[in-house]
């Protein structure tokens, strides 16, 4: 089997630009409409709307590597970084606080420089304990001697779908990799300067684990060169999470390639795509919260309510399988079954819930929206 790293010259990567014109165009379109909507949100909601994605883009960023993060301690992470509210949120954790801080330094400090230095603490700071799983790795180091393979199937029959150059010619080619993103990558386009990075690193592997999360990174930090803005208002990686099948495939057809990267280009492009559309959801979650608060902003509330009201807003109007009923408060409360029922009811007294038709058993509550109202 022949990888693209071992042709000559393989960075030098080829593509079909005919083939790229219309879903560039779209990708730019969204872009532009989408940056356009922030814009109009305001500084307030725009801190609200980038917190909504980076929690998004971190847990699922992690999850494409079979990584399950508790979205509570991501948003702890996420809110204590961007200034927010921390009422009824946990203390985060050092895994999540790693990766937020790698998301984080990627976009808001775009413009400085990309180093070999920078791009280790990334890994580093993406296993605090030096450890991936029960394995010790070479947490902040290039990796080791052994054959770098990604590989599935059980043990005895796995299927190799791609082996990393070998370790020895690492540190060249993230010279090589950082010389062109300083200087070699200026005159290519923006967007296709984000997918080129992404399958360049990822096709080095230069580390023992993280690699996708750190190329996915660097992928958010080429976009925010391209848009000169140090904030995510979409997720990447929740689209890839979405699409991970194909992704992994597409990937691995252009790695076993000569060079031409067309059908990664497109993917991406595509891919990216999706991505800002499914921001416009987010986005209008983040608007449906914020006028919430500013209708209760004098509503007086205590840390357990307003932890409950924060997560019927984030399920969304019918996200909410069922309905708040007591004992689901009991549960996300940690409190008795008398004093969830009167922390609902006056929930309803001070108009924050309604309770929906039904009794005994049955009773159910949900939050009065803003729109509803």
């Amino acid at each position: 089997m022949r990888y693209v790293w071992q042709n000559t010259n393989w960075a030098k990567f080829t593509w079909n630009n005919d083939s790229l014109i219309q879903p560039f165009g779209r990708a730019r379109r969204c872009q532009g409409g989408l940056l356009s909507k922030v814009d109009a949100l305001g500084l307030k909601f725009s801190s609200e709307a980038q917190a909504e994605i980076l929690i998004e883009e971190t847990v699922k960023t992690a999850a494409i590597e079979g990584q399950t993060l508790h979205r509570d301690s991501v948003r702890s992470s996420v809110a204590r970084r961007l200034g927010l509210p921390t009422v009824g949120l946990p203390a985060g954790d050092r895994i999540a606080d790693g990766l937020v801080d790698v998301l984080m330094d990627a976009t808001v400090n775009y413009d400085k420089p990309l180093t070999a230095d920078r791009l280790m603490a990334w890994q580093a700071a993406l296993f605090p304990t030096g450890y991936s799983g029960l394995r010790k790795i070479r947490a902040g180091r290039w990796r080791g001697l052994e054959a770098m393979q990604v590989v599935s199937g059980p043990v005895g029959r796995e299927k190799v779908h791609f082996e990393a150059p070998p370790a020895e010619r690492v540190e060249k080619e993230i010279r090589d990799f950082l010389r062109w993103w300083e200087t070699g990558s200026k005159n290519i386009e923006g967007l296709l300067r984000a997918a080129i990075a992404h399958f360049r690193f990822v096709t080095i592997h230069p580390f023992e684990d993280g690699n996708g999360r750190i190329a996915r990174a660097l992928t958010d930090m080429a976009l925010a060169q391209d848009e000169k803005i140090g904030s995510r208002f979409y997720s990447l990686s929740t689209r890839i999470m979405a699409e991970r099948d194909v992704y992994y495939r597409v990937l691995e057809r252009c790695q076993k390639g000569d060079g031409d990267i067309t059908e990664w280009l497109v993917w991406f492009l595509e891919c990216f795509e999706r991505a800002v559309e499914h921001s416009e959801t987010l986005i209008s979650t983040v608007l449906t919260k914020a006028r919430f608060w500013q209708q209760h902003g004098q509503t007086l509330l205590n840390e357990r309510q307003r932890k409950v009201v924060n997560r019927l807003l984030d399920a969304g109007p019918d996200g909410f399988e069922g309905g708040l009923t007591t004992r689901k408060y009991v549960s996300m409360a940690k409190v008795s079954r008398a004093t969830a029922f009167r922390e609902i009811s006056a929930l309803v007294v001070k108009q924050v819930l309604r309770q929906n038709p039904g009794r005994g058993r049955s009773v159910s509550y949900d939050l009065v929206w803003p729109d509803t109202e």
